[in-house]
């Protein structure tokens, strides 16, 4: 979204608060995470027109951009993905917002969808 402070105000409505937020410089991004039951909702905004979130919001506007499965290792599920031929965006586990170890699968491989397989 182009603004988190904008679009909290509708979760808001709904009851949801924002229990935890945090720039992650080296992604460029603002997030802001939403509990939702034994889930969340993460709110990103770009820090940089240039950034991933940037270049995806300038392309194709505001919306639902990724869902995230958390997984407990990491690790053991992306070696797993590789070798069943499973085509990801990345190629190293990450570290992103609140410490979590996360890698991207490729939409090609889920049906159009981009997912985050996320743990600790």
């Amino acid at each position: 979204m182009k603004s988190i402070a904008e679009a909290k105000k509708f979760y808001e409505t709904l009851g949801l608060h924002i229990e935890h937020e945090e720039t992650v410089e080296h992604e460029q991004v603002k997030t802001a995470m939403l509990p939702l039951g034994e889930t969340r909702i993460e709110l990103l905004e770009p820090t940089a027109e240039d950034s991933v979130i940037g270049k995806y919001l300038n392309k194709r506007g505001e919306g639902l951009h990724h869902i995230a499965v958390q997984v407990a290792d990491v690790d053991a599920a992306m070696a797993a993905m590789q070798t069943a031929g499973v085509r990801l965006v990345n190629e190293v586990v990450k570290v992103g917002a609140g410490g979590h170890r996360y890698f991207f699968v490729h939409p090609a491989s889920t049906g159009g969808v981009l997912v985050e397989i996320v743990g600790e």
